[in-house]
C-alpha cells in the first residue's frame, strides 16, 4: 500500500465528516496557518493526540565540508521541530 496523498486525505476526511471536500481543505489550510502563527509568536503549537511543533534555537558550531574535507563554521539558526505525542507513539508502535 502506498502513502496517502493530500487529495486522498481530503477526500477521506470529507466523507468521514459529512463536509464538502472544499470545506475540509479550508479547515486543514486554516489549521496550518494557525500552527505557523503560533510557533512564530509563542515558540510552540500543540496538536492534541499528535504532538507539537516547537521552535528551537541551534547554536553555532564547527562542521566539515563533505566535498573538500575543509572545516567550516556553521552559524546559529532557528529551526522548527515536531515532537510526537506519547499517545501517537504508542498507537503506531
Amino acid at each position: 500500500m502506498s502513502k496517502m496523498t493530500k487529495s486522498q486525505l481530503m477526500t477521506y476526511m470529507a466523507e468521514k465528516t459529512d463536509l464538502s471536500k472544499k470545506q475540509t481543505v479550508e479547515i486543514f489550510d486554516e489549521l496550518a496557518t494557525i500552527a505557523y502563527s503560533e510557533v512564530k509568536q509563542n515558540g510552540e503549537f500543540v496538536l492534541p493526540g499528535f504532538g507539537k511543533l516547537v521552535k528551537v534555537r541551534r547554536k553555532a558550531r564547527m562542521g566539515r565540508n563533505p566535498a573538500t574535507g575543509e572545516t567550516i563554521k556553521i552559524p546559529a539558526k532557528t529551526v522548527v521541530k515536531f515532537r510526537l505525542a506519547k499517545a501517537a507513539k504508542e498507537a503506531v508502535a
